[in-house]
């Protein structure tokens, strides 16, 4: 008999969290690549902005490691790719200048 493998899908929280784990790196790398503070309205939302995205740069890697246990450990998922973004980010933060 036949086997009919169904193709992996991502679910819909995994691509909210990778779009979330891009957005938060996107927001630590402009504050480090600009003088944000040289504009006044980019610096006031960049204020605004900075707990929430403190809060998750410390919290996605994790919510992705325990989603990503969840679902089995498939490589295909995008759990995987948000778990090493959000590490590398905060390597890049603690690393370099």
């Amino acid at each position: 008999m036949k086997e009919h493998s169904t193709p992996f899908q991502n679910s819909r929280t995994s691509k909210i969290v990778f779009l979330l784990s891009i957005i938060m790196s996107g927001y630590w790398w402009l504050g480090q690549a600009i003088n944000v503070y040289s504009f006044a309205l980019v610096g006031v939302i960049f204020e605004i902005f900075w707990i929430p995205v403190l809060v998750m740069l410390f919290v996605l890697p994790i919510i992705s490691m325990i989603l990503l246990l969840k679902e089995k450990r498939n490589i295909k998922s995008l759990y995987v790719y948000s778990t090493l973004i959000g590490v590398t980010t905060i390597l890049m933060m603690f690393l370099g200048e």
